[in-house]
């Protein structure tokens, strides 16, 4: 029996369905019905409702837990649908041609009269929009057919959910219905840049990276310090985000007594302080973001393996250092932000 959105039952935990044609079909009816569904992307499962609807995008919120101060990004289908809704110049056009489908959300004027609630640009008068590339996400909105704003789909403040197993421990029965398609091929959320101000600006970084970005712009900047409730643009901006329940320490030359390992490349020369060596640790307690040092594969684990050594008997998770380089700039983010008490 197909699960329709006539069908709704809220019970203890969601509903996680593989995602198939008929599926796809019963979450787009969902959404259409003023529902919030969980969404696979390329980047990490997000939490779906109709932008256009202010009851079903504050079930976002509620689910979330999320300030309302909090912007969404919203999700289309292509760069014409995103010209319905924010004003494109010549800058976003030329990026949207190279990057769209993919993880570049960009910030742009919001049009007047173009209909997107209130609670999705936090009564901004901006708009944070992205084509995902996800083959599963992209049927959903041919089905669906409106913008869909989507926020990760977890407890606001903690590592985004990349699996269906992490939105449903994450969310419970907040979120009824799961899409799953497997883990997030990129891990990461996208990466958001503004294009509002005097001069382009990365809000959050991400897996398109400066490097990726630059030969499109004449001049590109970051702002990612940690903001106030008044000074918030975009998702991933507040200064304690992406956490477990537990401690994060950075850049560790040596694991403490009690911590949990959170390592990167090479643990040849990783000891622990009261004698013994990293290699010798305890499964539950040791994680390796990537072994070769692959940056690409450390961004996809991080926030899998964060949630997988977030437990109580660790009294924190000593991460290695990560090279500021390309994607590790993102990862190196997100660490900063999550390490924050």
């Amino acid at each position: 029996m197909l699960y329709r959105a006539c069908k709704i039952e809220r019970s203890a935990m969601p509903r996680i369905v593989t995602a198939t044609k008929d599926t796809i079909r019963d979450a787009a009816a969902l959404l259409k019905a003023g529902e919030i569904v969980v969404l696979p992307t390329e980047t990490v499962y997000g939490l779906g409702a109709d932008a256009r609807d202010d009851d079903a995008v504050l079930k976002i919120f509620r689910a979330k837990n999320r300030p309302n101060f909090n912007p969404l990004i919203v999700h289309v289908s292509n760069k014409q649908q995103a010209a319905t809704y924010v004003e494109m110049n010549e800058v976003a056009s030329r990026l949207t041609d190279k990057f769209w489908p993919g993880p570049l959300t960009l910030i742009l004027p919001l049009k007047n009269g173009a209909g997107i609630s209130q609670h999705v640009t936090a009564g901004l008068n901006t708009l944070a929009v992205r084509v995902p590339a996800h083959k599963i996400m992209r049927q959903l909105m041919f089905e669906a057919d409106m913008p869909i704003a989507a926020p990760s789909a977890n407890n606001s403040g903690e590592p985004s959910a990349t699996t269906p197993a992490h939105a449903a421990k994450s969310l419970g029965e907040a979120a009824p219905f799961i899409l799953a398609a497997g883990a997030c091929d990129v891990g990461l959320e996208s990466t958001i840049l503004d294009l509002t101000g005097d001069m382009p600006t990365i809000l959050r970084p991400g897996a398109t990276t400066l490097e990726d970005l630059e030969p499109y712009l004449e001049n590109v900047t970051y702002d990612i310090a940690p903001k106030d409730k008044e000074k918030v643009k975009s998702p991933g901006q507040l200064l304690k985000h992406y956490a477990p329940s537990i401690p994060v320490r950075l850049n560790a030359v040596d694991v403490e007594e009690g911590e949990a390992l959170l390592a990167f490349g090479s643990i040849k020369f990783m000891g622990i302080k009261t004698g013994g060596h990293a290699k010798d640790m305890n499964i539950d307690s040791f994680r390796n973001l990537s072994e070769e040092a692959d940056l690409e594969a450390a961004a996809k684990n991080l926030f899998m393996m964060l949630r997988d050594l977030d437990q109580p008997n660790h009294k924190g998770i000593a991460v290695m250092n990560i090279p500021e380089a390309g994607i590790g700039i993102a990862i190196n983010e997100r660490l900063e932000r999550a390490s924050k008490s």
